[in-house]
């Protein structure tokens, strides 16, 4: 069954379109094979087999097993859309399922020779027509009734219809019952014996005959869903039936006689496998939905951790400094003459660090949120000269070499100032971090900007540190993914977003000896 979409996860057969290519087709070929096998049996209907007495009751009792399943699953339909057109099809399959008790029960042979319940010769054909007119008639009230306007549901109580609706069922099978068990000797006469039928049965067939065209006619004109589609199939399958028992069988125990039963089991099953089918399609759309629900939810906390982890990440060193200038300051002020120049210099020092917590938690917020990126004219020489200049007041490890190579007269790109501050941020204090771990006699750092060609520059950031294990170049720049003990794994994704935004993109090549170097492409602007 092919998929649907994600809107319609939670709709049932009842109110679920049809669709040409799948449900429309599959119905149609169902009741073309249907009539294609009544036109093939047509022939041989009269040829007399033998009677095999267990037929009956083993075939009447998986339709009662089918029919009371389908109602049961009708009225719990019902319950949820509240039409009156669920609730008349729902009883007539309870219908359908209580009759064929009596029916079979007072089938001569099937449990004793003349019938139980005090059957008399007519009793059995009498229950057969009862339930023959009364289904298809509860198929044609469906039909007439499924007017697709929305139910009141606020007047319509679902429990006490189900059951007043059941009472009346199982009052009506008891009444048909008394009627043609004790009235068997006043009702007229439809069978001459156990195996000959009356033709008095062909003009009852007649009239359950126009019940079903009338209903195949309403569907076909008021279907709306694929319930309505299916029950078209089962009015064909009524249908056939009845035409093997008027028009082509006049004994029982002939070939149209066991061949019309097979088309009741029809009628009794189709509705029951589309509403199991539908319902278990349901429940897997249900379950995807409920996994992809948990994935967003999981993926919308990991965001937020991500979030607060970044924020915590890039705010750290400016608050340090902050933090720094600012005990300075007091200390300064405790002196009996503090030099106003230098706390003049601390002061902006201050400052610039404020501008910058700012800047980053605005450039956080472009990055992460669904705001318009801010894009601005700007020279990545000034950006990285910003950037390492802060990364100097906050007190750069010593015994590191730095060079610091930026080529003049590039061409402006255009991006966002505060989120480019970023990516040179977390790529010079990743590679402080790295040279931390090795010898003094090798920490050197070099950042240095370049043209590419002609429509992109590149920033470059290389190191002498430790390296990348080759297992993690490929994944370096995923989220939670780290080469550092205590490291969160977001400074390089965070990187790589920012590159992404500016439509550039970051890349990681080692070093020989030893060590790493970031590139950093952004297009001219």
């Amino acid at each position: 069954m092919p998929d649907t979409k994600l809107d319609q996860t939670e709709r049932s057969l009842v109110d679920l379109t049809a669709t040409p290519t799948y449900h429309i087709r599959t119905t149609l070929a169902a009741s073309a094979l249907m009539l294609a096998g009544l036109a093939a049996l047509a022939p041989f209907a009269q040829q007399q087999l033998a009677k095999i007495d267990a037929y009956i009751p083993s075939f009447e009792a998986t339709i009662f097993v089918t029919d009371f399943i389908t109602s049961i699953l009708l009225f719990s339909q019902f319950s949820v859309h509240r039409t009156r057109a669920l609730l008349v099809l729902a009883s007539g399959y309870l219908f359908s399922a209580l009759i064929v008790i009596p029916h079979a029960l007072t089938f001569p042979g099937a449990f004793s020779p003349e019938g139980l319940l005090g059957a008399g010769l007519q009793t059995t054909a009498w229950l057969y027509w009862f339930w023959h007119i009364g289904f298809p008639l509860a198929l044609f009230l469906y039909a007439c009734l499924n007017d697709g306007k929305p139910p009141n549901k606020s007047i319509i109580s679902a429990s006490s219809a189900i059951t007043g609706s059941a009472a009346i069922v199982v009052g009506v099978v008891c009444g048909l019952t008394v009627l043609a068990t004790a009235g068997d000797g006043f009702m007229p006469r439809l069978s001459l014996d156990p195996t000959h039928l009356q033709p008095l049965n062909h003009d009852l067939g007649m009239v359950s005959m126009v019940i079903c065209l009338a209903t195949i006619a309403v569907l076909w004109v008021r279907r709306r869903s694929v319930l309505d589609q299916w029950l078209l199939v089962v009015a064909v399958a009524a249908l056939s039936e009845i035409i093997l028992a008027v028009a082509l069988v006049t004994d029982r125990y002939s070939l149209g006689f066991y061949a019309g039963r097979v088309f009741s089991l029809a009628t009794s099953t189709l509705v029951l496998a589309a509403l199991l089918a539908e319902t278990i399609r349901t429940q897997s759309r249900l379950m995807s939905a409920n996994v992809l629900l948990q994935r967003e939810r999981r993926n919308r906390l990991m965001n937020m951790e991500a979030m607060a982890a970044s924020l915590s990440h890039e705010l750290r060193q400016p608050l340090e400094a902050l933090a720094l200038n600012t005990e300075t300051a007091l200390q300064m002020l405790e002196a009996a003459s503090p030099d106003l120049e230098e706390l003049r210099s601390i002061a902006i020092d201050v400052i610039r660090d404020s501008q910058r917590v700012s800047q980053t938690l605005v450039s956080f917020r472009s990055l992460f949120g669904s705001a318009e990126p801010r894009r601005e004219l700007l020279d990545l020489n000034a950006v990285v000269e910003e950037a390492l200049s802060g990364l100097r007041r906050g007190g750069a490890p010593d015994k590191i070499i730095m060079q610091i190579e930026l080529t003049p007269d590039l061409p402006m790109i255009l991006g966002d100032g505060g989120q480019l501050h970023e990516i040179v941020i977390n790529l010079v204090q990743n590679a402080i971090e790295a040279l931390a771990t090795v010898n003094n006699d090798r920490r050197f750092l070099k950042v240095s900007t370049g043209r590419l060609n002609r429509d992109a520059i590149v920033l470059t950031v290389e190191d002498t540190g430790p390296g990348i294990d080759p297992t993690k170049v490929g994944v370096v720049f995923d989220a939670f993914v780290t080469t550092k003990p205590r490291g969160m794994g977001l400074g390089l994704a965070i990187c790589r977003m920012i590159a992404e935004r500016h439509n550039g993109e970051i890349s990681v090549a080692p070093v020989d000896p030893h060590g790493s170097s970031f590139r950093v492409i952004l297009p001219t602007g």
